[in-house]
């Protein structure tokens, strides 16, 4: 069954070359529909005021919308509401963790060559890495990894679930349990899984979990950092002030209990809200649906990208997959860039060009010149994919006769 949500986004009504906008690019940030635009604007047109600051009738209005959109997320990830820490992105929930845990220079973090930068950077600048070499098509393999983790007995395990550059999905609940029989913490990046299956977190059984609101139909600038609240509990704050204090004296300050001691400052009141109603929307719409309707697109992705001439494909191989897709192109006179320009400005195609904020994977295929992905959603349609093809051909076509050679 095709979801027959399209009319939902109003992005997609846009034209751009006189063409109806063909949206590929949700693996970096997906289109929202009404229902969460319509909250983020009933926010900011009928009870804009600080939340947990104020005793006046704005102010609790908003800070009751506030907490109960902190309840749906909680019931959406089956965790306790006091689980459920508001940030910006994953970005700053994982240099949450990374900082929280105090750990030495000298103290061991084990990730992979397909983790996104933002799973990366921030372990590089607390402690030593150790790194598992991938297959970025394929999933990785629990008994490598329990092997590498008896080995190496790192003090972090840092994995995401979903590789943001092939669609690749880990195993990532045998993984956790694995680690968590060694003693070893886990940091999940759930940001590329969570617009796609619903997440039980204690059924997965990691220590911390972070995804971004965008990639998820919410809005930008609001994420989550959830996980074991024994192990929330440790950290400490990665910035502290207004709203993480119970009391601050000329002496010292007592920290509030979770979620608050890691929430300084005023949060994101209208991204948190609409973060709500994306996770409304998903549900209403259902995860077996968006499931067997992206498993038909990755499918025809898969035959479209593979029958273009001068392109090499990059995707997971085998199910469970994401609808994504990563082209390295045979001729060395065509760049990505080019190309996702090229679809732009004159096919109203929008797909994502460079190397994904994932250099040690995308330099491992040896594309550091850089890759165009196509990453779809539950308001893509095969007839995007077919439009894609078509364009991508042409293009390629005409840029070999501008340089005089063929692919």
């Amino acid at each position: 069954m095709e979801l027959n949500v399209r009319d939902d986004f109003p992005v997609l009504k846009r034209l751009i070359a006189g063409r109806p906008v063909v949206y590929l690019d949700s693996a970096a940030t997906s289109l929202k529909p009404h229902a969460v635009l319509a909250k983020e604007r009933e926010y900011s047109t009928w009870f804009t005021a600080n939340v947990h600051r104020g005793k006046h009738k704005l102010s609790e209005e908003a800070s009751d919308a506030y907490e109960a959109a902190r309840s749906t997320i909680a019931r959406y990830l089956s965790v306790p509401s006091s689980a459920v820490v508001f940030v910006k992105n994953a970005t700053e929930a994982i240099n949450t963790v990374a900082n929280g845990l105090g750990l030495r220079p000298d103290d061991k973090v084990m990730l992979t060559t397909a983790e996104h930068h933002s799973n990366i950077l921030p372990w590089m600048r607390h402690s030593s890495l150790a790194w598992i070499s991938q297959n970025p098509v394929e999933p990785l393999d629990p008994l490598l990894i329990g092997q590498a983790l008896e080995r190496e007995r790192p003090k972090v395990l840092a994995l995401s679930c979903v590789s943001n550059v092939t669609g690749v999905v880990n195993p990532i609940r045998e993984i956790c349990r694995l680690a968590r029989d060694l003693g070893t913490l886990t940091c999940i990046d759930a940001s590329q899984a969570i617009p796609h299956a619903e997440i039980d977190v204690g059924n997965l059984g990691c220590d911390y979990l972070a995804f971004s609101g965008h990639k998820m139909l919410g809005p930008a600038g609001i994420g989550i950092l959830t996980g074991r609240l024994e192990a929330l509990d440790r950290l400490s704050p990665l910035i502290l002030g207004g709203g993480c204090v119970e009391s601050v004296t000329t002496t010292g300050y007592t920290l509030r209990r979770l979620p608050y001691r890691l929430e300084a400052g005023t949060p994101n009141i209208s991204g948190a809200i609409g973060l709500a109603a994306a996770v409304d929307y998903l549900r209403s719409v259902g995860y077996q649906n968006i499931s067997g309707h992206e498993r038909r697109l990755g499918d025809h992705l898969e035959q479209v990208a593979s029958s273009v001439d001068g392109t090499i494909p990059v995707m997971a191989r085998e199910y469970p997959r994401v609808a994504m897709c990563s082209l390295a192109f045979s001729s060395p006179h065509v760049t990505a860039d080019q190309i996702a320009v090229w679809l732009s400005d004159n096919y109203g195609i929008l797909a994502r060009s460079g190397s994904f904020c994932a250099h040690p994977l995308v330099d491992g295929l040896g594309q550091s010149r850089g890759m165009l992905r196509i990453s779809l959603y539950l308001y893509n349609n095969e007839n995007d994919i077919d439009l894609f093809g078509e364009a991508l051909s042409v293009t390629l076509r005409r840029m070999a006769g501008w340089s005089g050679r063929t692919s």
